[in-house]
């Protein structure tokens, strides 16, 4: 079996693209890590919010653009909420973001990374989300999901199984 796997959605509305969050946040386990991407105005925070809110997180969740970093306690796993919006990759390694998913300086929980790809080297294993939207409905969104990791397969396919109302196509 193949250690990545993609699956598409096209959610809709807004209201499915919260829907799909909201189920992924029920199936992801301690330690896991998301990096979204998209452009402006694709979705990604809107994706985290309903995100948070479906693990319990009752604070209102934004991005961090000028923070960088946000940390929820409250829910079922910690979530930290990262942002790279307004940094060069060069300057992503001087965050020391694997902190987060060591578990050493910080309870392991979830590891959210918005503008992933400004980031110099990935993690081993991870969830990469991709957030479009088509140029004839800002409603609707394209969403594709690489799981990269056992444990994120696992996840993929049983998000997967949940949603069968959204379409999706499925590759290894």
């Amino acid at each position: 079996m193949s250690n990545t796997v993609k699956v598409s959605f096209c959610a809709n509305n807004l209201k499915a693209t919260q829907h799909l969050a909201a189920e992924l946040a029920q199936l992801v386990t301690q330690g896991m890590i998301l990096l979204l991407n998209g452009d402006l105005g694709s979705g990604k925070t809107t994706f985290m919010q309903a995100f948070g809110r479906s693990l319990g997180i009752d604070t209102t969740i934004t991005s961090p653009t000028f923070t960088l970093i946000d940390e929820y306690n409250e829910g079922r796993l910690p979530l930290y909420h990262i942002d790279l919006y307004r940094l060069e990759p060069s300057q992503t390694s001087g965050l020391h973001l694997e902190e987060y998913w060591r578990g050493v300086d910080f309870p392991v929980g979830i590891v959210a990374i918005e503008w992933a790809s400004r980031l110099l080297k990935k993690p081993n294993e991870y969830l990469e989300i991709n957030l479009s939207t088509p140029k004839s409905n800002d409603q609707s969104r394209n969403i594709e999901l690489t799981a990269i990791g056992s444990a994120y397969i696992l996840a993929l396919q049983q998000l997967q199984a949940k949603i069968p109302r959204i379409t999706h196509q499925y590759s290894q």
